[in-house]
């Protein structure tokens, strides 16, 4: 099947290219222990960008791609967020975008393997049509499509499902890991039982959190850590104007704090961000991509003993010296993914947001004119707003609800 697409390749000087290829469809494994299954047809309606599409391009621009490349091909059409229609199911669906032969999407052993749509191995949403496996095809719950169009502003909101299923998956790894990282202190400060303590220790992990980067993955995070702990202390940290539109409509969604990051030095920096925690961190995320973010943790100390350091920005080196560390009992760890059902949780969780208002549409055929250019002078150019996603194909969209 040929479509139009946009795809990376290994080239220094068109890494990013739009124009005619030829999909396959490949039989997929949904997880380990699952049958092969052919994908079956759904078609692009808005798709999203994310900072990985970025990344991914500078690593064709360094001729790096080619393990990520579809088996026997050169390139990878790319995109992994966004609602399709699914013709013969007549619905819209969010596509569950991690796959393979794994018993659990979130992990995976050196003997097993993956695949990711648009990502990893498999061609994405960027493209006219694409073939899915029939059970990552995860239609949107409700009355929507009836009419075969789907509100723009749904469609908005839905764009952000898989970043916003990762959060879910966040914040569930530091329940689980702060619970059984400090459940045994919180017994012999409580004198109470097992049950007790790790309930008391789950719910103190998230007691003084610091975002430091504030994209939408850390926005989401603190909305998500803000649904579940009413008591949370949480700081964003970011170069942002306070006064700009995104760090306000951050700090009221996730009910938090704010510090700009316009210090003269980092030691400054760190001493400004635990004055507003009122301590050390419980919790430090590190969402900026920026090689600060170890630095701000461990070297000036806002991580605090017998913290939790989520480490989920891609491309820094996280280095720390080990006799503090190891005598601050701190853990850092770094798993990004998420399960069918976080995805599941992100659509209801979504349908019901705001986050629509911060989602901006570039107009196709300005970003298929010259894709490179697009990412580097709107889409990721300095003061891009937090999203921008492009109407892939009008026909299904309703842009008055």
């Amino acid at each position: 099947m040929v479509v139009k697409a946009t795809y990376f390749q290994n080239s220094k000087e068109q890494p990013l290219v739009y124009g005619d290829v030829e999909l396959g469809n490949p039989p997929r494994r949904k997880l380990r222990g699952h049958p092969e299954k052919p994908g079956i047809l759904a078609e692009s309606v808005l798709v999203g960008f994310c900072g990985t599409d970025y990344e991914l391009m500078h690593m064709g621009e360094r001729g790096q791609l080619g393990p990520k490349f579809p088996e026997g091909q050169n390139r990878l059409v790319n995109g992994h967020e966004g609602v399709v229609w699914v013709p013969s199911e007549k619905c819209f669906a969010i596509v569950l975008i991690r796959g393979g032969n794994s018993y659990d999407p979130t992990r995976y052993t050196e003997e097993e393997s993956y695949f990711e749509y648009g990502c990893d191995q498999a061609d994405g949403l960027f493209s006219d049509r694409n073939y899915y496996h029939p059970d990552m095809l995860l239609p949107i719950p409700g009355e929507h499509g009836t009419d075969g169009k789907i509100p723009l502003s749904l469609a908005k909101k839905l764009v952000f499902s898989d970043p916003y299923a990762c959060m879910i998956f966040q914040r569930e790894r530091m329940e689980d890991l702060g619970e059984a990282h400090n459940f045994r202190v919180k017994m012999a400060q409580h004198r109470c039982s097992e049950a007790e303590a790790r309930a008391i220790a789950r719910e103190e992990t998230f007691q003084r959190v610091c975002i430091f980067g504030l994209g939408t993955t850390g926005m989401f995070i603190g909305d998500l850590i803000r649904q579940k702990y009413k008591n949370a202390r949480i700081v964003f940290v970011a170069r942002s104007d306070p006064d700009s539109a995104k760090v306000r409509f951050a700090l009221k969604q996730a009910q938090a704090e704010y510090v700009q990051s316009c210090f003269d030095s980092q030691e400054e920096l760190a001493q400004a961000i635990k004055e507003k925690l009122g301590g050390t961190a419980t919790v430090f995320v590190g969402v900026s991509g920026s090689q600060v973010e170890h630095e701000i943790a461990f070297r000036y100390g806002v991580l605090g003993c017998n913290g939790i350091y989520n480490s989920f920005s891609l491309g820094p080196q996280v280095a720390f010296d080990t006799m503090p560390f190891g005598f601050k009992n701190q853990l850092i760890f770094g798993s990004i993914n998420f399960r069918q059902d976080h995805m599941e949780e992100a659509i209801r969780i979504l349908q019901q947001s705001h986050y629509d208002e911060i989602v901006e549409l570039i107009d196709k055929q300005e970003f298929t004119d010259n894709p490179r250019e697009a990412y580097d002078q709107r889409i990721y150019a300095k003061g891009a707003p937090l999203k921008i996603a492009v109407v892939w194909n009008e026909a299904y969209l309703d842009r008055t609800r």
